[in-house]
């Protein structure tokens, strides 16, 4: 007799760029030369201040547990942070740092849906996002965007989508996959529609430091009851270190401190020390060098992939994505992706990972390799769609 898994296992969705990326490993195993314009992980590493201090660390500090909500210096640091940042003041103890970003959207997710009720969130977006609202028992109600919305939610969508079962809105500034940055006026009116409703407005900014034009502010700024998500893994470089943050009131942090001490003890000790050092100014200063080269990666992209013929009606203002309308090449990107790897040996993502609006039809590129591999991917991929 076959074991049950549970309904709520079932129903997720497993993340497609990963199945890809499982398979471009096989490939490069036998030999395939393989560029990866598919997963959204920078190719810089952590800061070199940080990777010396995490090893001083090992060799001299015992490694324990810390507080649920993170050690007291970060929070400090990240709070001083946000204040040089942005201009504008919280105290640490609104800060609450996890186990990555992922961690907490989790807490978000747990603290403020009840089961059988819904986020709203714009379509196409992150993935996971829907699937942290399943493992609550609650779900996501998706809003169909495209270029003429900017990819993101508005005020008038909010009010037009709400109904009894909603607790509140996602938003992500930059977003994933599109790289699309929400105007600063219209956050302000999405989180009135969504105070007057009673709800909460949840806001992902792990992209910013990553916009090209121009700094855009942080959502706690504008609503001051909102949870905000952040990271240390983009603008940070320090993805395999699984540190994140959530800046929110002092009586949310509590509460989704209490869900962190069970769900998963605290954040990992090496990287909440090693992270300390990333705001020192001579860490600020490189990562800036590094957005610099980003954005001079997604011009050449962008130009590229438009040479080539793909549509990309709006220039990603933010990230380091590209969400580029294939259709003039395929009716099923999910498949255009996998014969892209197999027969060019090219990583991208089909736009089936982030929804199912108009997800057929397009193809995310992430500009996170080196100028000189992302034109050799070019090359590759203006060959395939000649063939």
């Amino acid at each position: 007799m076959s074991q049950q898994w549970s309904r709520r296992a079932e129903a997720i969705e497993s993340f497609k760029v990963m199945d890809l990326l499982k398979h471009a490993q096989v490939l490069a195993d036998s030999g395939r030369s393989i560029l990866h314009l598919g997963a959204g992980e920078p190719d810089f590493g952590a800061a070199p201040q940080v990777i010396e201090e995490a090893k001083r660390l090992l060799d001299t500090t015992p490694l324990s547990y810390t507080p649920a909500a993170g050690i007291m210096p970060l929070r400090e640091k990240i709070a001083a942070f946000h204040a040089y940042r942005y201009g504008h003041q919280i105290k640490p103890e609104q800060v609450l740092v996890t186990a990555g970003a992922s961690a907490g959207l989790m807490l978000a997710s747990a603290l403020v849906v009840e089961r059988d009720k819904h986020l709203l969130m714009a379509d196409p977006g992150y993935p996971c996002n829907r699937q942290f609202l399943r493992v609550v028992e609650a779900s996501s109600k998706s809003i169909p965007v495209d270029h003429e919305q900017n990819y993101q939610l508005s005020a008038a969508l909010v009010e037009k989508y709400w109904d009894e079962n909603t607790a509140g809105a996602l938003i992500a500034s930059p977003a994933n996959p599109t790289g699309a940055v929400i105007d600063p006026r219209e956050l302000a009116r999405i989180a009135k529609v969504v105070q007057q409703r009673g709800g909460t407005l949840v806001v992902d900014e792990i992209y910013h430091g990553l916009t090209y034009g121009g700094m855009t502010p942080t959502a706690i700024s504008i609503d001051p009851n909102a949870i905000v998500l952040n990271s240390f893994s983009k603008y940070f470089g320090m993805t395999g270190w699984r540190l994140g943050w959530v800046v929110a009131s002092e009586a949310a942090v509590a509460e989704m401190e209490k869900i962190a001490q069970n769900l998963y003890i605290s954040p990992p000790t090496l990287s909440q020390y090693a992270a300390l050092r990333a705001f020192e100014p001579d860490a600020l200063a490189l990562f800036e060098t590094r957005k610099l080269e980003l954005q001079a990666r997604r011009d050449l992209m962008l130009q590229g992939l438009l040479e080539i013929g793909f549509n990309i009606p709006l220039t990603p203002e933010g990230a380091f994505y590209i969400y580029a309308d294939a259709s003039k090449f395929t009716d099923d990107s999910f498949a255009w992706c996998w014969e892209l790897l197999n027969e060019a040996g090219v990583v991208a993502t089909p736009g089936a990972d982030f929804g199912t609006h108009n997800a057929n039809k397009f193809v995310r590129f992430a500009y996170t390799n080196t100028q000189q591999n992302i034109s050799e991917a070019l090359a590759r991929i203006a060959a395939f769609v000649k063939r």
